[in-house]
């Protein structure tokens, strides 16, 4: 199906359908990434910014 459309549109810029099935498979696999996360992993990860459990002491 979708051969039959690249054939029936004519002249078509090879390199922009290529740019365009380029972000559409980056942007499925992140999608995928994100919605494939656990629900302790995205926890974690919310809170790590907030949680200090390494002491970090400056040189004066």
């Amino acid at each position: 199906m979708f051969k039959y459309i690249l054939e029936q549109s004519g002249n078509i810029n090879w390199m922009a359908a290529f740019g365009l099935l380029t972000f559409f498979s980056i942007f499925l696999i992140s999608l995928f990434a994100i919605f494939g996360s656990s629900k302790e992993y995205i926890d974690k990860m919310s809170k790590l910014p907030l949680n200090d459990s390494y002491s970090h002491k400056r040189e004066k």
